[in-house]
């Protein structure tokens, strides 16, 4: 039976709320989306310095969290209102909201201090009770409770909205950070491999925003306009995480803000457009790197863009010379927007989760087991 449903998705990019109604109907490989609308609600100043604050251990704190937790909620709740509004769709319509939250920090490994966990913030209850809609958040517990790093999750939609029986893909998400979901044609859920290659967007959306006081580098052009500094380059091709067999997830943990404002202070007399040259170039190197690991022809491999940095028309040109032979396109060709993707993704996650079904991929995650992933929060609604 086909349902409506919302996904609300805020990635690592920090930059807002990608809020998506679709309907969608069957399961696993019988699954059937359509997008309906979409909107991008930008984060004010006041949160992403908040939200920067949070991840950050030295300035974060236990009560900005717990507060957090509810502002996030309520604007991813004002954010749905939003959306229906505009679109003037009934809220007694939509039958749930898919919400990833905002991850806020990600421990993909036991140390001798720390447990493997994760924290992404936006109280599903919040959700529920101030739209009146079933709420399914929560995602990435589950699959860690059972061994897994809780990322990447979004292999499983790939599979199910992307595998082809005539030819091999690579799905590839420029957000905060870059990951990619390998879909063997003909392949089984169990072949899918998937893994974050490095950062996406991060690194070059801090320079841009420190060097240029601009939030991205729009369609490439700074990063065209300059040359790669080799000992810059030298430095950041010896990161650890780049070589590591999958599976393996990272986030601002390794990438964020503090490792930037290191690079911008190590290479502070550099021209500033050489600088975001470089981070850019080491962006899609890091990609082509990954790439790589899966050992495969690229001249029988389509990559399938999306995210943000999807937009970055450099970049895109960066990729295509560090994965030479490979067919290079977008998600958009195959009807879903460059920035849709992810809220999609979450949708069909939820659609699985309350027809009591797993869709985690332990291949990806490393988890020992299938689990039904999130949790299903929902909202009392007094006869009248």
């Amino acid at each position: 039976m086909k349902k409506l449903a919302i996904g609300l998705m805020s990635g690592t990019s920090l930059d807002g709320i990608d809020v998506l109604l679709a309907s969608i109907e069957g399961s696993f490989k019988e699954t059937k989306t359509e997008i309906l609308a979409f909107e991008t609600v930008e984060f004010s100043l006041d949160i992403k310095e908040k939200l920067n604050n949070s991840m950050d251990l030295s300035l974060s704190n236990v009560s900005a969290l717990t507060s957090l937790n509810f502002e996030l909620a309520a604007l991813f709740s004002e954010a749905v209102h939003q959306l229906l509004i505009k679109h003037n769709v009934k809220k007694e319509t939509i039958d749930f909201i898919a919400s990833h939250g905002q991850t806020i920090y990600h421990i993909p490994f036991n140390s001798n201090e720390l447990k493997a966990s994760t924290l992404q913030l936006g109280d599903g209850s919040v959700i529920a009770n101030l739209t009146k809609i079933k709420t399914v958040y929560n995602f990435r517990t589950a699959d860690m409770a059972v061994g897994g790093q809780g990322a990447p999750l979004v292999p499983y939609a790939d599979y199910c909205l992307f595998t082809s029986s005539k030819i091999n893909r690579i799905l590839l998400n420029i957000g905060g950070i870059a990951n990619i979901t390998y879909l063997k044609k003909n392949g089984s859920l169990d072949e899918v491999i998937a893994f974050d290659t490095g950062p996406g967007n991060m690194i070059i959306d801090a320079f841009m925003s420190r060097l240029f006081n601009q939030p991205y580098d729009q369609d490439g052009l700074i990063a065209r306009s300059g040359q790669v500094i080799k000992e810059l380059m030298d430095s950041l091709k010896k990161i650890d995480f780049i070589y590591q067999q999958p599976p393996k997830s990272t986030g601002r943990e390794l990438f964020g803000l503090q490792f930037s404002m290191y690079l911008l202070q190590t290479f502070k007399n550099h021209r500033k457009e050489d600088l975001v040259r470089t981070v850019t170039e080491f962006t899609a190197w890091s990609i082509g790197e990954g790439c790589k690991l899966l050992n495969i022809d690229f001249k029988e491999v389509e990559l399938i863009a999306s995210g943000g940095g999807a937009r970055n028309k450099f970049l895109l040109e960066l990729i295509e010379k560090y994965t030479r032979g490979i067919k290079l396109t977008t998600s958009a060709e195959y009807g879903i927007g460059v920035d849709q993707k992810e809220a999609l993704a979450f949708i069909v996650l939820a659609n699985e989760t309350l027809q009591n079904k797993p869709s985690n991929v332990p291949s990806a995650t490393g988890a020992t087991r299938s689990v039904i992933l999130g949790q299903i929060c929902i909202p009392y609604k007094e006869s009248k």
